[in-house]
């Protein structure tokens, strides 16, 4: 039983980078009309071979189309996963404010527990904000 824990984990650790850049890639269209590296380098703070690394990899696994020197975009698979993400986030936002734990403090808490939260307890999150 163990065993399948952290095999989840970890897991969820290596889906979470995939889903951290395709939301921020998809929130960088609707708000400039592109997604390029260097964008994603200043919002996460981290370099720019980071974000070509990743960017490759997430080519590879389907998620975004881009060429060199080029903006990048999400394939049909990369905006399912972040529609899921963001939808993912709102939820455990929601629920932490409904709680009364502050904006602030709910906005980042939100960001690392929508990544490893089961569908159960999003499913037990809902009818809690339901019943509110």
């Amino acid at each position: 039983m163990a065993t399948n824990r952290f095999q989840r984990t970890r897991d969820d650790h290596r889906r979470e980078r995939a889903e951290d850049y395709v939301e921020l890639i998809d929130t960088l269209i609707r708000e400039t009309g592109e997604a390029r590296a260097v964008d994603l380098a200043n919002r996460l703070g981290i370099s720019h071979v980071t974000v070509s690394r990743t960017v490759q990899r997430l080519q590879r696994d389907g998620y975004v189309t881009s060429q060199p020197y080029r903006s990048i975009f999400l394939t049909e698979k990369g905006l399912q996963v972040a529609a899921e993400a963001r939808e993912r986030h709102n939820l455990v936002h929601q629920f932490l404010l409904a709680l009364g734990v502050p904006e602030d403090v709910a906005e980042i808490d939100a960001e690392g527990i929508e990544h490893h939260v089961s569908e159960q307890t999003l499913a037990a999150m809902r009818r809690f904000l339901e019943r509110s």
